[in-house]
């Protein structure tokens, strides 16, 4: 039996999809523990490329049984596109994938107000995809989850009342003529017959499967940094992509985790609004863009890029329990001469011992860097930890020193043959 959460150990965008991907290979079910179509997962197998909102990308190895969890929020319209796509694309979904019948849905009048609260003077950098307002709902006991749907007096008497409160809002503070609540009930018990095969009571599979002694992977969207509670509030997703989140998320007991997987990139982005002391508003920050590719899977957006923070990844390490990391995108860094890594941060001139959440010390701290030797040659080849250049394996073990953690798993490129384990 093995039970392994994965997170991001950054502010998101670090590759979860590709890692997850590799992983599901020793993992008869994988479940995701929280979040929206918010987040892209995005995985490249031969010459297709598949981009996942909110499926797992275990759905892409055809023995692996994927979850989503009741602490994620559900967008029937995304969640039906993803099943279409894969199915397109001679992937079977029906039988391998369980949706929690707890799972709050996500409704219009929760991306109308994310996108009308968006567009006002405070912007947070959301997706407008009405993940924040759905946790609201949920949050206040006013949320319709996926059993809602079986019951229609039930589910009609429900969408009325957050209706009759939303059309309120939206018309005499936003000066909007509100939703037709007869349109949203038909669509939504639509959405019900579609997908009836799917619901499961996900905590009872999961701790059966468990007791049978069946592997299972827990995946997280997002990043440690963009956790509601323990991120860069208020600049953060409205749930908990941290490891304590996969227990709350999937009805799993802590007990029965065995280890925490951080994916960490080679560097470090941000996407959205919000304190980022290592980012690069130059040529380099530019580059790093360039050559990584840098941009939302779910958006497009341009992610912003800064050199690797150490500190910020040793935070991430304590709060997650991380036991061992993934490194991805380290190709990118292949044709940089010298590269910095944050080592600590000053603020208001001395050093600082523990990492600050606070939007405001967060932004006024000077990052502290150390510089080491480029390795200036393509690794994106490299099929072990033995064929990298020196430089590679010094970078490797400058980062993991100073954020104290273990490497176990390397990636040199997009492609799942571009990944490999460290041999210990």
């Amino acid at each position: 039996m093995s039970v392994t959460v994965l997170v991001g150990s950054q502010w998101g965008d670090e590759g979860k999809g590709k890692i997850v991907d590799i992983l599901s290979e020793k993992y008869k079910i994988v479940a995701r523990y929280q979040g929206g179509a918010n987040a892209g997962h995005t995985v490249i197998i031969g010459d297709k490329k598949y981009v996942l909102h909110l499926i797992p990308s275990g759905i892409l190895r055809d023995d692996v049984i994927c979850v989503i969890g009741n602490g994620v929020v559900i967008d029937p319209t995304a969640l039906l596109e993803e099943i279409e796509l894969l199915e397109k694309n001679g992937i079977k979904v029906e039988g391998r994938l369980f949706i929690s019948h707890n799972a709050h849905l996500i409704m219009p009048y929760h991306k109308l107000l994310d996108q009308i609260i968006e567009s006002g003077d405070t912007k947070i950098g959301t997706t407008g995809r009405g993940i924040g307002p759905c946790y609201i709902d949920k949050f206040a006991r006013k949320g319709i989850r996926i059993v809602d749907l079986l019951d229609r007096v039930e589910l009609e008497k429900k969408i009325r009342l957050n209706l009759k409160e939303k059309n309120d809002l939206l018309k005499k503070v936003y000066e909007h003529e509100g939703l037709d609540v007869d349109m949203i009930v038909k669509e939504y018990l639509e959405f019900d017959r579609t997908i009836d095969k799917y619901i499961k009571d996900v905590p009872s599979f999961l701790n059966h499967a468990i007791a049978e002694g069946k592997s299972v992977l827990l995946e997280g969207a997002q990043g440690t940094l963009l956790d509601v509670d323990h991120g860069t509030y208020p600049f953060v997703t409205s749930s908990s992509p941290t490891s304590g989140g996969a227990c709350t998320g999937t009805g799993i007991p802590p007990t029965k985790i065995d280890s925490v997987v951080g994916i960490v990139k080679a560097y470090t982005t941000r996407v959205g609004n919000g304190p980022f002391p290592t980012e690069l508003l130059d040529e380099e920050g530019e580059k790093l863009r360039t050559i990584g590719a840098e941009f939302g899977a779910t958006t497009g957006r341009p992610r912003r890029c800064g050199w690797y923070d150490a500190f910020l990844v040793a935070y991430s390490q304590m709060v997650n329990g991380i036991t061992s990391v993934a490194i991805t995108k380290l190709d990118v860094l292949s044709s940089f001469e010298k590269i910095k890594v944050c080592v600590a941060y000053e603020l208001n001139g001395k050093r600082i011992k523990y990492f600050p959440t606070a939007v405001e010390q967060l932004s006024a701290v000077k990052p502290v860097y150390e510089v080491l030797d480029g390795w200036n040659e393509d690794i994106s080849n490299c099929l072990s930890y033995d064929q990298l250049p020196a430089k590679t394996k010094e970078y490797l073990n400058f980062i993991a020193k100073h954020s104290g953690i273990k490497i176990d798993i390397i990636s040199v490129g997009p492609k799942r043959g571009q990944t490999f384990y460290i041999d210990r």
